[in-house]
């Protein structure tokens, strides 16, 4: 039995624009029944593009370049081998600790060795100014200071820093010269001589300035005022 076939004039539907679907015409775009059907709605026609100002192309500009930065570093932290960059920054941190940690050492040992040698320098400069200062005492005494006067004549004796034994002792035997109560020696005061010859001081000489006979008396009773001349 024949299927019957739907009416041609019939639509079996219609198109997204409104047109109806024939079940034979309109299969044709060429077909003439076309021209007899309302033409479908017109879209809207798009709003023309409004030209970028600078700042907006500046934003845009900036924009994307963040954007090829974040790309670059996401590629960068994933062929090091993190997933996130906040692994990547832990670990670098955790590098410049361990650097930081091992210079600290470094000048922790060169500080310790710069004062190692700078108290031995002060040791050898006390040895050497304890060795110069006995070698002064040593010549001092041997030319008779003692006790309290060799106090003193160390502080008198002067010479340079780095002189020698032998300028030691020249400087020790001036100082003596010129002080020798320092060294237990005294030199005799001799007074100057009176105008007779005789020594300031001396006794007279014998039979100078005898008293008249008589005149021992004279004078008690001159003090007693039996007399009144001379």
């Amino acid at each position: 039995m024949a299927r019957p076939l739907p009416d041609p004039h019939t639509p079996i539907g219609h198109r997204r624009d409104g047109r109806p679907i024939f079940p034979v015409l309109g299969a044709d775009p060429t077909d003439p029944s076309n021209q007899q059907l309302p033409p479908g709605p017109t879209p809207d026609p798009a709003p023309p593009a409004q030209p970028l100002d600078q700042d907006a192309l500046n934003r845009l500009l900036a924009r994307e370049k963040q954007q090829g930065e974040r790309a670059a570093i996401r590629r960068l932290v994933e062929q090091l081998g993190f997933t996130k960059t906040d692994d990547l920054t832990t670990f670098v941190q955790q590098q410049r600790d361990a650097q930081a940690a091992q210079l600290s050492e470094i000048e922790r040992r060169e500080q310790a060795a710069a004062d190692a040698a700078t108290a031995a320098a002060a040791r050898e400069a006390q040895a050497i100014a304890r060795e110069r200062a006995a070698v002064r005492r040593a010549a001092l005494v041997a030319l008779g200071a003692t006790g309290d006067d060799l106090r003193d004549a160390e502080l008198l004796l002067v010479v340079e820093e780095d002189a020698d034994e032998d300028a030691i002792a020249e400087a020790a035997a001036a100082l003596k010269a010129r002080r020798p109560e320092l060294f237990g020696t005294t030199t005799a005061t001799v007074p100057p001589a009176a105008p007779g010859g005789s020594p300031a001081g001396g006794p007279p000489p014998r039979g100078a300035n005898l008293p008249k006979p008589g005149q021992h008396g004279a004078d008690m009773a001159r003090q007693r005022g039996f007399l009144t001349g001379s």
